[in-house]
């Protein structure tokens, strides 16, 4: 089990994986609802609480996320 400072460390890597990769013209051309959503999801990884904001079920968000090209890390 790691501890609080590895499972930290490992988040900020995720994320930083998902700012890397993501597709950063595509978001930003989104309509505001899908951008903030998108982003919320690059800095989080929480894909339940992103589909809640973009008002689309998780499904309809985890296909944006692709479009996104922003990686599923967990």
């Amino acid at each position: 089990m790691p501890s609080i400072e590895e499972w930290e460390e490992l988040e900020e890597e995720a994320r930083e994986l998902r700012r890397r990769e993501a597709d950063w013209d595509f978001i930003e051309s989104q309509p505001p609802r899908l951008r903030a959503a998108l982003k919320f999801y690059v800095e989080t990884g929480d894909l339940y609480v992103a589909s809640r904001i973009a008002d689309m079920s998780i499904e309809e968000f985890n296909d944006l996320r692709k479009r996104a090209r922003i990686p599923n890390v967990c």
